[in-house]
C-alpha cells in the first residue's frame, strides 16, 4: 500500500455466497479524491452521494465504503436514506464527518443493501484495517469475476520512494462512459486538487474509459483516486501521471481479460484519424462489435466485420486509406484486400486465445485510416455462448 493508506474486507454475510463482501480504503488526513462516475441517468443513489460531497468538501474525502451483492440502484428514497445511513455509521467510527466518507454498491440492480448486516460489519471491518488489507479489500468488492484485479507500482521521483496502488471490479456489463466498474487508487504524493482531477480525467480516458465487454454500461460506474503526502516538484508531476496510467491501465486490461464468459484479450489500436478522440471512437466501435467479437472468439480473420464496425464509427475518413493487421500479418492495404495465409493467422488468434503467450497474450487489431494525428487503443474480449449462460441466469 502507499504510505499512510490502509484497507480491509470482510464478510459482512450480504451475499448468498458467503463470500467477502464488505471493503474500506482509508486515507491518510489531508487526503483529497478525484472521481468520474457513470453518465447513467438510472444512476444509483451512492453515485449522486460521492458526487455531491466530493463537490461540497472540494474533493476532500478520507474513506469509501464498497458493499457487493446489492446495486442498491432504482431502489428510491430508501437507497438514499440507506447510503447515508451506512457512511454515518462508519464516520462515527473512524472519528470523521460524515461528508469525508463516501459510499459505492455493486451487485443486483434494484436490490436493497442488507443495512442491519452491513452496520453489524462495520466494527471488525474497521479492526481489521491494515497496510496490508489491500488483497481481502480487492476481492471484498468483486461480483461476477472470476479472479481479483490489484498492482501497484513504486518509483524513486524527487529523492524519494513514491507508490500508486490500484484495485477495481468488472466483468460484466463493461463499455467505455466516464467509467466502467468500479476502481480505486491511492498515491501518496500530495497533488492540489484541481490538478488532481485533471490528470485522473486524462488517465481515465486512456484505461477505464476504453475498454469493453458487452456495451452496457452499469448504473453504479465510479473510478475514485486518492492522493495523500508530501508534494512533489512540478516537474514530476508528468512522470506521476505516467505511473498512473500504468496502474489503470493494468486494471482496464484485467477487468477485459476478465469479460463474463472471455476467453482472451483484444486489443485494438487505431492511427491516423484527425484526433486522438476520433481514434478512440473508431477503437471502441470495432472493439465492441458483436461480430467482431464472436469472430475472435471464433479465431476466424473476418476483415469484413472489422471494416463494417469502422465504416459506422461516425468518424470520416477515406476507405482508401485503410491499413488493416491481425497481429503481424496484414489484410487490407489502402482499403483493399491483399493476399494472407488465413490459416497462419487464425493459429495466431488460437495461441493467444488458449493464454500461450504471458507477456504479450491479446489478440492485436492495427487500423491505419490516414495521416492524422490520432492515435489511440482500446480493449475489449471475444463473445461467446457463456456470457450467454452466464447472463440468463444472473438472478435466477
Amino acid at each position: 500500500m502507499p504510505s499512510g493508506f490502509k484497507a480491509s474486507g470482510i464478510k459482512a454475510g450480504l451475499k448468498s455466497s458467503g463470500n467477502l463482501d464488505l471493503a474500506l480504503l482509508l486515507a491518510p488526513e489531508g487526503a483529497v479524491c478525484a472521481g468520474t462516475f457513470t453518465k447513467s441517468l438510472v444512476r444509483a443513489s451512492c453515485v449522486d452521494l460521492c458526487i455531491d460531497r466530493l463537490k461540497v468538501n472540494a474533493g476532500c474525502a478520507r474513506a469509501v465504503l464498497i458493499n457487493s451483492g446489492q446495486a442498491n440502484a432504482c431502489t428510491g428514497k430508501r437507497g438514499l436514506i440507506d447510503s447515508v445511513l451506512a457512511t454515518s455509521a462508519l464516520a462515527k467510527r473512524l472519528g470523521l464527518d460524515a461528508e469525508e466518507v463516501l459510499i459505492c454498491s455493486t451487485g443486483v440492480i434494484g436490490e436493497f443493501i442488507p443495512l442491519d448486516k452491513l452496520i453489524a460489519g462495520l466494527d471488525s471491518l474497521v479492526d481489521e484495517l491494515s497496510e496490508q488489507g489491500g488483497s481481502t479489500a480487492a476481492n471484498a468488492i468483486l461480483t461476477t469475476d472470476l479472479v481479483d484485479k490489484q498492482i501497484a507500482y513504486e518509483a524513486y521521483l524527487d529523492g524519494r520512494l513514491v507508490r500508486i496502488g490500484g484495485m477495481a471490479k468488472g466483468s460484466g456489463m463493461i463499455h467505455p462512459d466516464l467509467a466502467t466498474m468500479l476502481g480505486y487508487i491511492s498515491c501518496d504524493v500530495g497533488v492540489p486538487v484541481d490538478l488532481w482531477q485533471a490528470m485522473i480525467q486524462r488517465v481515465s480516458e486512456c484505461s477505464f474509459n476504453s475498454i469493453t465487454v458487452d456495451g452496457d454500461t452499469s448504473t453504479n460506474d465510479a473510478f475514485l483516486a486518492f492522493s495523500a503526502g508530501s508534494r512533489l516538484e512540478n516537474d514530476y508531476l508528468d512522470i506521476l501521471e505516467v505511473g498512473l496510467k500504468l496502474v489503470a491501465q493494468y486494471l482496464a486490461k484485467a477487468i477485459a481479460r476478465d469479460g463474463e464468459g472471455a476467453n482472451c484479450l483484444l486489443e485494438v489500436r487505431v492511427m491516423g484519424s484527425e484526433s486522438t478522440s476520433a481514434a478512440r471512437q473508431i477503437a471502441r466501435t470495432v472493439c465492441s462489435s458483436s461480430l467482431v467479437k464472436t469472430a475472435v472468439n471464433g479465431c476466424d480473420p473476418n476483415w469484413g466485420r472489422i471494416l463494417a464496425a469502422v465504416g459506422r464509427s461516425g468518424v470520416v475518413f477515406s476507405k482508401n486509406d485503410v491499413d488493416l493487421f491481425i497481429g503481424p500479418f496484414q489484410l487490407i492495404q489502402k482499403g483493399e484486400p491483399v493476399m494472407f495465409d488465413r490459416n497462419a493467422v487464425s493459429s495466431y488468434m488460437q495461441e493467444r486465445k488458449r493464454g500461450a503467450y504471458l507477456i504479450d497474450d491479446s489478440i492485436s487489431i492495427l487500423l491505419k485510416v490516414g495521416n492524422g494525428i490520432g492515435d489511440a487503443t482500446t480493449w475489449g474480449c471475444d463473445l461467446s455462448d457463456q456470457y450467454v449462460r452466464i447472463n440468463a441466469d444472473y438472478t435466477t
